[in-house]
């Protein structure tokens, strides 16, 4: 007999958006559709911020509706925000001051959506996240007020990410960081994640950690997949991500997760060990 999945929540990209791709299938898009039609909430819970979502859905609200962003510090609720976090300028100063120095990375703040090139070049953001290159403003200096969502990106392989990463752990404490994928690297208040916002939306619906049923792949996704008993990792998955799992299933590219939440949506329960 299938548990009494509540909800629903997967990472986008490299989990049911393989990378180089825009949009979710259309049979993503219908699997949610199965899953709410069923009365369950199912959304995102990605790095991106709420105003980047819904595009990777084909602009399909509903897909989004209820999700976590920027990595659990937007939490949303049938379309309402019920939860938000935000960085501060002075940890982000010295961050960017600290990225000035620093071969082939900079620093992208967001506001209103907005990516916001505060250090580094586009050609080098380019090369680690395409779409927020070709959307981004050249600034002088971080905004004076706390940001949505601020990002390191690095042109060089996970290795040299990793270094970058263990540059900003050693020299700010007080902003925590995860690497998603090659290239990136996020920021967080200090003690959250996915799994911080997890909580929140659990609250907010009223329901048990054990009605919820999570999909990922990045190094973003590790707290998370912790944290849920009923958390799936697909095979292509970096391996502290694919340990921290409970289930495995098949890779992003054969839509594993789609196929999967089309079969909760049916009442069928589609893990094995």
């Amino acid at each position: 007999m299938a548990p009494d999945i509540r909800l629903i929540l997967t990472d986008i990209d490299g989990t049911i958006l393989p990378y180089g791709q825009h949009c979710v299938s259309a049979r993503g898009v219908a699997a949610f559709h199965a899953a709410l039609n069923a009365g369950m909430r199912v959304g995102p819970a990605s790095g991106r911020g709420f105003s980047h979502i819904p595009a990777s859905f084909g602009g399909d609200a509903a897909c989004s509706a209820t999700c976590l962003a920027t990595n659990g510090m937007e939490v949303y609720l049938d379309g309402r925000l019920v939860y938000q976090a935000f960085i501060p300028v002075e940890p982000t100063r010295r961050m960017a001051k600290l990225l000035r120095h620093v071969a082939r990375a900079g620093l992208i703040c967001f506001q209103d959506g907005v990516p916001l090139l505060v250090e580094g070049n586009v050609c080098d953001l380019e090369a680690s996240f395409p779409l927020y290159a070709s959307q981004a403003q050249v600034v002088d200096d971080v905004p004076g007020h706390p940001m949505e969502k601020v990002n390191i990106f690095v042109n060089g392989t996970m290795e040299y990410t990793h270094e970058v990463l263990e540059l900003l752990q050693r020299e700010i404490n007080d902003i925590d960081f995860n690497v998603p994928m090659k290239g990136f690297v996020n920021t967080l208040p200090v003690g959250w994640s996915k799994a911080s916002g997890i909580d929140v939306l659990c609250d907010a619906m009223g329901i048990g950690i054990d009605q919820v049923v999570v999909f990922g792949d990045g190094g973003n996704d590790v707290e998370m997949l912790q944290h849920v008993p009923n958390s799936v990792a697909v095979a292509n998955a970096v391996p502290e991500a694919f340990s921290a799992a409970r289930w495995h299933i098949g890779s992003c590219e054969d839509e594993a997760a789609i196929a999967a939440i089309e079969e909760l949506a049916a009442g069928r329960w589609p893990f094995r060990d």
